[in-house]
């Protein structure tokens, strides 16, 4: 019988302790010198802050090669999410998701996958070479969301590409909309392909009650887990998580690492370690009331919402046992295009007019990220907020923009396209041409245009009216987005 670790410990943030007490004389980098050499910066951050922003040392470990205490803080972690095996990642859930394409992808193979993806994973496309066979998502024709994948898209699939080494499942969405995990995961290995799981929005799923299934007990062979959403850990640290059976796709522990280190730092923040090792224990001990919490605020500022009218607060009553198969009850997703608003200007008037600061608008739809932290009086005033914004700002939705997914037209691979010989024009003139850059509104940071997809009609309207809304626009060289590169 597997001997059950000490979920109490927490080995880096004991190592550091052990560090600063010893009243070691640093004569390494980092140069502010336990923060002496910076009295601003110590004075900012604080001095327990700077005196354990240290470097790799032989009683701290080394990210890249652990042996001792990151290597007993990622077996721990490991353990908690029910995984075979975990990595500490410092580059966000960006470097997380990149390592998994590069993992299971090599340059010219192909990866099923959801066209709605993080730019990260195309990113990762880019890196790898690998092609993208995109599954378009359903769209919610009322809120006009993409939603997830249905399970028989991605049989359809699998079947016209049966040289596919892996499906990427973007699981929950940013919207909480999940697709059918276990069924994809099970279809996918009977074809012998590995899955591996954007989960960047999921780490609770492995600590609470009755919410969707996590990718670790879906039997999926790789995760990418943004500890610092709803993990409570400092912003760009992540989980990699490798499940149980993985071998057989050639995922395995060593490769991993190797890949990893490919494109992670060698000079891994303990600063970001340590939050993802004190985060690990809080959650293993402490996860079921801290979900549950979160879960609770969530029904509460929905059902204050709906009691204002005009905004649609959505949870589970849109499941459907298809492309919206389960839904995050944590996710505090409104619509707002039935009060005349997009998604974006609702988020603009709740920071510059009452200064509350949501995680995104879009079109039509605002994400309040809600999670044990918030306190009912926040989600009181965040309430009264939209209240208030509905009676002052409010107006007629004729015209407005009903959708937020354009199915792409792929003609190039987006590493082909990216590296291919381009020539930069007006974007407003670009119709028909093959874009060499992304265009995307950030956040959430998926790609309207992706390298190696075909501007049409269809997506300059979207930016134009994007912009036009106030989306903060990113992707292209060109800082304002009026120039994009193309393909000669």
């Amino acid at each position: 019988m597997m001997k059950m670790l000490d979920q109490h410990r927490a080995p880096i943030y004991d190592a550091l302790l052990r560090y600063r007490d010893a009243r070691v004389v640093p004569f390494d980098v980092p140069g502010h010198k336990h923060g002496k050499g910076n009295p601003e910066l110590t004075e900012f951050l604080g001095k327990t802050c700077l005196s354990v922003d240290v470097n790799s040392m032989k009683p701290l470990d080394n990210l890249c090669h652990p042996t001792s205490v990151i290597k007993e803080a990622e077996e721990l972690a490991a353990e908690a999410f029910g995984a075979a095996y975990c990595f500490f990642m410092v580059g966000g859930t960006t470097s997380s998701v990149q390592s998994m394409v590069l993992s299971v992808c090599k340059a010219g193979e192909k990866i099923i996958m959801p066209r709605n993806v993080h730019r990260s994973a195309i990113n990762a496309l880019i890196l790898s070479g690998a092609i993208p066979v995109y599954v378009n998502p359903g769209v919610n024709e009322k809120l006009g969301i993409p939603l997830g994948m249905s399970v028989k898209d991605v049989e359809k699939a699998i079947l016209e590409n049966p040289d596919t080494k892996a499906v990427f499942v973007n699981n929950p969405t940013y919207y909480g909309i999940c697709s059918d995990l276990k069924r994809i995961t099970d279809l996918a290995h009977s074809h012998g392909m590995a899955v591996i799981v954007d989960e960047a929005h999921g780490t609770h799923l492995y600590f609470g009650e009755n919410l969707p299934i996590s990718a670790m007990a879906a039997g999926a062979d790789m995760a990418a887990v943004s500890m610092h959403k709803s993990g409570g850990s400092l912003t760009q640290s992540s989980f990699l998580l490798i499940g149980e059976g993985a071998e057989k796709f050639g995922v395995t522990e060593g490769r991993v690492r190797a890949v990893i280190n490919l494109t992670q730092t060698t000079s891994g923040s303990y600063l970001l370690m340590s939050s993802l090792d004190i985060s690990r224990r809080n959650l293993a001990l402490h996860g079921k009331k801290i979900v549950e919490k979160a879960v609770n605020n969530a029904a509460y500022a929905r059902e204050e919402i709906s009691k204002i009218g005009g905004y649609y607060a959505f949870a589970d009553e849109l499941i459907n046992g298809d492309d919206i198969y389960d839904f995050d009850r944590t996710k505090l997703s409104v619509h707002t295009r039935d009060i005349g608003l997009a998604g974006i200007e609702v988020y603009d008037y709740l920071r510059d007019n009452y200064d509350i600061q949501i995680e995104f608008g879009d079109i039509g739809n605002i994400l309040a990220y809600i999670s044990a932290g918030d306190m009912w009086k926040d989600i009181e005033r965040l309430v009264s907020a939209l209240a208030e914004i509905k009676r002052r700002f409010s107006k007629d939705k004729t015209g407005m923009l009903d959708h937020e997914y354009i199915n792409p037209q792929v003609v190039l691979s987006p590493q082909a396209a990216f590296y291919g010989e381009q020539v930069s024009m007006p974007i407003e003139k670009s119709t028909g041409k093959i874009s060499g850059e992304f265009v995307m509104c950030y956040p959430p940071g998926i790609p309207i245009l992706a390298p190696g997809e075909r501007i049409t009609e269809e997506i300059l309207a979207y930016i134009r009216y994007s912009k036009e809304r106030g989306c903060m626009m990113t992707g292209t060289e060109d800082m304002e987005i009026e120039n994009i590169k193309v393909i000669i």
